[in-house]
């Protein structure tokens, strides 16, 4: 294969998991806390990256790559964050986990239920094979990450 069909695939690879995380979100209805949407970000760049590649010189497209490497490998970051998250090795941000509730008043819990997100990170909203949507992308990003690796380290 060549430097740029590495980069395709990878590129395609991010743009069908946003197609599937928004079919989750539209078709399924499941709606994504905070941190699903962070994981969404760097996938975006890196389709964006694929496409860039197809219209600049074959000279730019190992820069291209490393620049896809680490859009993959920062969304894996973030699902590794989140599967920590879910699985309670870790406290998530505030603004989408539950906190403790010892030593809360009654008027202090009404306030911190009232106050909570509709979808919250430190709940599995679905699974697959034991593996949360967090997870897979974790796992499919940091595969993606090793095409956009391969595709920096080739000739053009």
């Amino acid at each position: 294969m060549t430097q740029r069909s590495y980069i395709l695939l990878a590129g395609a690879g991010s743009a069908a998991l946003l197609i599937a995380a928004f079919a989750f979100q539209h078709l399924g209805g499941l709606a994504p806390c905070k941190l699903c949407l962070w994981q969404r970000w760097p996938h975006a760049v890196a389709a964006a990256l694929a496409a860039v590649s197809l219209a600049v010189a074959a000279g730019h497209a190992r820069l291209i790559a490393w620049a896809g490497a680490l859009a993959a490998l920062a969304t894996a970051a973030v699902g590794l964050y989140h599967v920590g998250v879910e699985q309670k090795w870790w406290d998530g941000p505030a603004t989408c986990s539950s906190g403790s509730i010892e030593g809360l008043s009654t008027d202090e819990l009404l306030d911190q239920i009232m106050a909570a997100p509709m979808v919250r990170c430190d709940e599995i909203a679905w699974q697959f094979a034991g593996l949360s949507m967090a997870g897979w992308n974790m796992v499919i990003a940091l595969l993606l990450a090793g095409l956009w690796i391969r595709a920096a380290t080739l000739r053009a």
